[in-house]
């Protein structure tokens, strides 16, 4: 403990350190708040600019960049309903709702706050449990996998509203959109109708935009002339009690992050989306229904998605394996440095393990500090008249979606999602389950065909099920999930719950 404390040290007493890591923080916000222009991208463009640097040097920056990013996308999520990163589309489903009621301030505020404890207990776990956690992920197989992906997509109840149907078709449209392109493995062009642009697939990221951005300014255009809502700021950060009464949910979602963090390809896109599943599950009374302004549905994601950093960098360092997209360029940057991550790298270079705990220490609070100075001056863009706000919010777009890839060809497609977008919202279906199923479909196909080739079959795959006390326990939450998003359970749980409330009423009356 003493080794480590004193490896810490070091950080916390080079000031050239603390500056890169607060420089690359602050970056990482405001570029996390321009969809489209991804952490991943930020981090890839810094391994190329700090290839001179010396190693210590470099990674404060990059982490620094890393943490920021993250939490960045909760702001246009919050503001414009446009999710930064995927990440941020589940923290976009109430943040943009408490905004319309003028409570921006509090919202951001919210998701500051939680993103920073989630930091926080992601790090704690990084440095406390790395092993334990990393020998857990290891012991998932491709079926863990699989059932991982498809219990994501039994969150499309969650992510519903008040129509599961709605929600399964949506569901099935990202399902859909998910499989365009060439086969990974066998070369067939699948739905491209022969349009060379199609062979790469639909982005996702794309198609948040699109969906989320795009579509949200066509539906206010056609009410320009309503006057924006004034933003109260007087409160931004939760009092005292009300964080001790959110705090249970706080620890429980951030644990849900760094797990899922720790799982190779999982990230924080899936820990956001399933902790506010089970946020929506075991709430029984929310501050307001979910999707309409539920505090609640800020805390969940927000502390999901910050504390999967550190649960990413678990299998990084211990296995050599990355936890998602952004880890896998630090392993690069490690590579380049001459370094080689894997079980031998904290034995053998403990001082630049604790430099990487120390850092996203010091991110954490960079973090807070950055996201609680800028709030005031945030909630003045939603009270930018509309007729100068929407045009600037499909500019953003237009901005973002090109900046994926460079292509004129993302363009259209954010368009023709925005159109799609605007009349799925006219007719009440969501959106967010098309978000879901892009994103899932993929890791569903490879998971599966990786498990069927292991085991020689698709008989001998389910089997494999019942040989592993992990894959059994998957098993038996995917099933309760399923039979939990039936309409059939949804109308009896209501009418028990207003059966208890209309008898914890004639009670109190006497």
């Amino acid at each position: 403990m003493m080794e480590a404390l004193s490896y810490m040290a070091v950080v916390f007493q080079e000031p050239w350190l603390i500056a890169l890591v607060a420089a690359g923080t602050c970056a990482g916000v405001y570029v996390g708040a321009i969809p489209g222009l991804s952490g991943t991208m930020a981090v890839s463009l810094l391994v190329s600019f700090t290839f001179g640097w010396e190693t210590h040097s470099a990674l404060a920056v990059m982490i620094g960049v890393f943490v920021g990013s993250v939490f960045g996308g909760s702001r246009s999520a919050i503001l414009l309903n446009i999710p930064g990163a995927p990440a941020a589309v589940a923290t976009a489903l109430d943040g943009y709702a408490l905004a319309k009621k003028g409570r921006a301030g509090e919202a951001m505020g919210l998701a500051t706050s939680q993103s920073f404890i989630g930091t926080l207990l992601g790090v704690l776990a990084l440095a406390t449990c790395a092993p334990l956690v990393a020998g857990l992920a290891r012991n998932f197989h491709s079926i863990d996998y699989l059932i991982l992906s498809l219990m994501g997509l039994m969150m499309v109840g969650s992510l519903s509203g008040r129509s599961v149907k709605f929600g399964l078709i949506a569901g099935c449209i990202g399902i859909f959109l998910g499989c365009v392109g060439v086969d990974g493995q066998t070369a067939v062009k699948r739905f491209t109708f022969d349009i060379v642009y199609l062979n790469s697939g639909v982005d996702y990221v794309v198609a948040m935009i699109g969906l989320f951005g795009a579509s949200e300014a066509l539906s206010q255009i056609t009410d320009i002339s309503q006057a924006p809502v004034k933003q109260k700021v007087d409160k931004i950060l939760p009092s005292w009690k009300e964080a001790a009464r959110f705090l249970p949910l706080t620890i429980k979602s951030s644990i849900i992050g760094v797990l899922v963090g720790a799982l190779p390809g999982a990230g924080g896109d899936i820990a956001a989306l399933l902790s506010y599943d089970q946020a929506k599950r075991s709430v029984k009374k929310p501050t307001a229904p979910f999707g309409k302004g539920a505090v609640e549905g800020i805390i969940a994601p927000e502390s999901a998605n910050n504390a999967a950093i550190g649960g990413a960098f678990i299998p990084m360092l211990t296995l050599g394996i990355p936890g998602d997209a952004v880890t896998a360029v630090l392993i690069s940057a490690l590579t380049i440095q001459g370094l080689r991550p894997g079980p031998n790298l904290i034995s053998q270079t403990p001082d630049l393990f604790w430099l990487i705990v120390a850092s996203l220490l010091l991110a954490s609070f960079f973090l807070l500090l950055f996201g609680l100075t800028g709030i005031k001056a945030f909630t003045k863009i939603v009270e930018i008249p509309k007729g100068i706000l929407m045009p600037t919010i499909l500019i953003l777009s237009v901005i973002g979606s090109f900046a994926i890839r460079n292509s004129v060809y993302d363009i259209l497609w954010m368009f023709g999602f925005g159109l799609i977008g605007y009349f799925l919202k006219r007719y009440n279906y969501p959106i967010a389950p098309i978000v879901l199923g892009c994103i899932l479909t993929k890791l569903c196909e490879e998971n599966y065909r990786r498990g069927v080739m292991l085991e020689g079959s698709v008989q001998g795959m389910l089997g494999s099920i019942f040989t592993s006390p992990i894959s059994i326990v998957l098993s038996a939450l995917l099933v309760f999930l399923f039979a939990t998003q039936t309409e059939t359970y949804k109308n009896w749980k209501a009418k028990r719950d207003e059966k208890k409330e209309t008898k914890t009423k004639k009670e109190a009356l006497g």
